[in-house]
């Protein structure tokens, strides 16, 4: 029995994702903020919602966050997450948004229900209140800034991407 195509979509899988943009300073240094509501430090960014890309989510939560409209560059990390009850599986993804100037930081502002603070870290200093999957995923996003490599994680590793001439990618 073949079923309508509206029916059979509602039968597949549901997957959270997570949108987020890795901001440096001219020093190196990662943009973090920190919420009201929880106790942890995060990059700006959010959940995906219903018929919103995970670009298009970043961009908003940008300009809701820290109050700038800035280009998104290139994705630097997809991260699948397998499930972890009470946390459904999910996609999490990080773009680059490049170096903010000394003006873009000046003219940051953050919405007083969410956020208390924002702050320049080290990547090599990243606060012990942050999540360990965020830290890692965060870290993994600055090295491939740095040095651009395949952007694919599963659970915080980068999983090994095989190229062979003239037959595409394998993994």
């Amino acid at each position: 029995m073949t079923l309508p195509p509206e029916e059979y979509y509602q039968t597949l899988p549901q997957k959270r994702m997570g949108a987020g943009c890795l901001f440096c300073d001219d020093h190196g240094r990662v943009l973090l903020v920190k919420p009201t509501y929880k106790p942890v430090w995060e990059i700006p960014g959010g959940v995906v919602e219903q018929d919103e890309s995970p670009k298009q989510c970043c961009q908003r939560e940008i300009l809701e966050e820290i109050g700038l409209v800035v280009p998104i560059g290139a994705v630097l990390v997809v991260d699948y997450n397998e499930a972890a009850p009470p946390k459904t599986e999910s996609l999490m993804f990080i773009f680059d948004g490049g170096t903010l100037t000394p003006e873009q930081i000046a003219a940051i502002r953050l919405p007083a229900s969410e956020l208390s603070e924002f702050h320049f870290f080290p990547p090599t200093e990243l606060p012990t209140a942050m999540s360990d999957s965020l830290r890692k995923r965060v870290l993994a996003a600055w090295q491939n800034r740095l040095h651009p490599r395949d952007a694919y994680l599963e659970n915080q590793q980068h999983i090994q991407v095989n190229r062979t001439p003239n037959s595409g990618a394998t993994i």
